[in-house]
Order: structure tokens, then sequence, then C-alpha cells
């Protein structure tokens, strides 16, 4: 297995977890704590994982090129295929619906200072969503490299945001007390959703092949790499802001102009944007490649017609029904609980009971881990409907 493959996997996997919506961590995790909430990221990257892991095991007796949609019918029929594919359509449209509306607006406000002139919207997010398209449609590994050089100039923008921020880390802020329980419940489908990489594993094991010690690797640190740098953002961020003031102005861009006006430097608005535009970019070429393949699984089509379905419909929904998907990201830890979690513990549990050839890779836990996956993905979604 080439090295070079194994590393693009893993950015693929990290690109497609760390989005824009990072930024708003601190605010989701204010009412917690700096402790409470590293301990909660801890624990669903453990939970994450873990369930990645299990996709990797069902992946052992399924077809290499299978989708989500073929895993789900292999394993459990024609009832968990309709399951898996109402809960990816669900997500990814959404998701895809998301970062189009929100893409094409970063980069129609960049046309417009570089060019001073506007350009309308729909012109733009059809431009962006036909670049993202093209790369996609071609394969992987272009979608791999393009990836790269978008993740190096985005981690280079969060070092730079760490440089100036972490000096600023104030200790007495990192030891606030949770504030309420109502804060913890309202904060969890939030953490969680920020590991939601699991709808791009087959695209993964496409292009790795079923080289499980290599597919555990990829896994394993290319969910760590979002983990260690959510810590990191959180050490800056709630270390140095008061959870007060966190709590007094929720909004994102509140709390953005907080940092700015906090660290005076020129660099932190700049390096902030900079990243967002950047881990938006990736996030959608992750998404949209696990979306495509798991279109051109479902319909057998060619990659002209899989690109059509995939991109098509979030576009339109994005420029004409924008509010309508963004209502339904409320609603994305749901989908995601029965993608990542439901889904490969229902199929791990076939595939256990079924006859496999000895010394086949299998993930250590037994039922005991199993149910525990289970019962977190319920408390999410019952923390998900919790009146606020």
């Amino acid at each position: 297995m080439k090295t070079s493959t194994q590393f693009g996997s893993i950015l693929i996997i990290a690109g497609t977890t760390i989005g824009a919506g990072m930024l708003a961590l601190p605010l989701a995790a204010a009412g917690l704590g700096f402790s409470l909430a590293i301990s909660l990221m801890i624990f669903f990257w453990l939970l994450m994982s873990y369930t990645a892991l299990l996709m990797i095991e069902v992946h052992q007796d399924a077809p290499k090129q299978v989708s989500l949609h073929g895993l789900a019918h292999h394993y459990l029929g024609k009832t968990g295929q309709w399951v898996a594919t109402f809960a990816m359509l669900f997500l990814f449209y959404a998701l895809c619906s998301a970062y189009i509306a929100g893409g094409s607006e970063q980069l129609s406000q960049r046309v417009s200072s570089l060019f001073e002139t506007d350009i309308a919207s729909p012109w733009v997010a059809l431009v962006f969503t036909a670049l993202v398209a093209g790369l996609v449609t071609v394969g992987t590994r272009t979608v791999d490299w393009v990836n790269r050089c978008l993740f190096a100039v985005k981690m280079l923008a969060l070092v730079l945001m760490f440089f100036i921020l972490l000096p600023k880390v104030d200790v007495s802020h990192l030891a606030a007390a949770p504030v309420s329980q109502g804060l913890l419940i309202s904060a969890l489908p939030i953490i969680f959703t920020s590991f939601g990489f699991h709808g791009s594993i087959p695209s993964v094991v496409r292009y790795l092949g079923k080289d499980t010690s290599a597919l555990k690797r990829v896994i394993l640190i290319g969910s760590a790499i979002p983990l260690i740098i959510y810590c990191l953002w959180l050490l800056a961020s709630q270390g140095s802001l008061s959870q007060a003031s966190l709590l007094a102005n929720p909004g994102l861009s509140a709390m953005l102009l907080q940092l700015s006006t906090l660290v005076s430097h020129p660099f932190m608005s700049n390096a902030v944007n900079l990243f967002a535009e950047l881990a938006l970019a990736t996030s959608f070429l992750g998404v949209s490649l696990g979306l495509f393949d798991f279109v051109q699984d479902m319909l057998k089509s060619r990659r002209i017609t899989a690109s059509i379905v995939t991109f098509v419909p979030p576009l339109v929904f994005a420029i004409f029904y924008p509010q309508g998907f963004i209502l339904a990201l409320g609603y994305a830890a749901v989908a995601l609980v029965i993608l990542a979690i439901y889904l490969p513990v229902a199929m791990v549990l076939v595939k256990r009971k079924q006859a496999s050839p000895h010394g086949q890779y299998q993930v250590q836990g037994g039922k005991l881990c199993l149910a525990l996956a289970t019962l977190a993905g319920s408390l999410i979604i019952v923390a998900q409907f919790w009146p606020a």
C-alpha cells in the first residue's frame, strides 16, 4: 500500500471532519467549562472511531466498490437499505446545500472585493458547484491532491490563529464550572456532529482497497487530527475569553470580534476568514465525494449521471430554498446517529452471526461495546429533541 495514498486518505477523513462549524464549538461548549468540554470531545472521538472501525469490519465481506447503500442491502436487506438511503441522502444533501450556500456567499464577497463589482449569487453558486463537481467526477485521486493543497493552507491559517491566541490564555478562564444541565444536553448533538466522517469511509475503502491495517491507521489518525485541533481551539478561545463573555455574546461573529479586539492583531480576522473558507471547501469535497460514490452505487450509473444527481438537487435548494435545508441541518445529529452508530452496529451483529473466514479482523469489545454505542446514540437523539 502506497504511503502517499494513505496520507491522502488521512487528510480526506480529517478535512471532511474539520468544517467551518468548528469555529462555533467554543460557543456550544461555553456553558460546560473547559474540562468537561474536553472530556466530551475525547468521548465522542472514541465513540466515532469505534463505529468507524466497525465499518471497516463489515467491508471485509463486501465488494471493494460498494457504498453504504450496498453494504446495508448486503447485511440488512431491503429495509436496512431504505433506512441507510434516507439517512444518507437527508444528511448529505442538507450538508451540500449548506456548503454551496455558504461557499458561494464567501466566493461572491471575495470576487466583489477583488474586482469591485457585484456578481449575481446564483451564478457564483453555479460556478462554485461546477468546480467541486468536476473534481469529484474525475475521481478520488484528484480530490485527494486538491484536498492536500487546501488542507495545508488551512493548517497554516490555523497555526497563525493559535500563535496569536495561545499567549493570551488565562488559566482562570479554564477553571470555570458547568453552568447548567440544559446547556450540557444542548451541546451533546453539536459536539457529536463535529466528528462525523463516516459517509466518506466507503470512498476511502475504494481508494485504498481492503487493506485492513492501512484502513485502521487512516481512520484512527484521520479522526485524531480533528480531536487535537478542536482541543487546541477550545484552549485558545475559552482560555482567552471568560465563560461569562462567551455566554453573554452567543453569536459567532460576536465571539470573533471579541477575540480580534483582545489580541489587536491585524492578521487575526484574515486568518479566521481564510480558515473558515478552506474548512468549508475541504468539508464540501469530502462530503460530496461520499455522496457521489453512494449515488453511483445506488443507481449503478455512469459518473456523469451520478454527478448530476449528486450536485443538482443541493444547488437548486441552495439557490431557491436555502432555509429548508438549513432547517434540516438542525436534525443532522439524528441522521448521523443512524449512519454512524445504528447501521454499523446492526451490520456487525449480522456479520458476526454469519460464518466468517478464520482470522478476519474483528473490533474488540464484543456485545457490551456495541450496546454502549447504541445507548450513546440514543442519548444523542434524546438530547436533540430535549426542550431548550
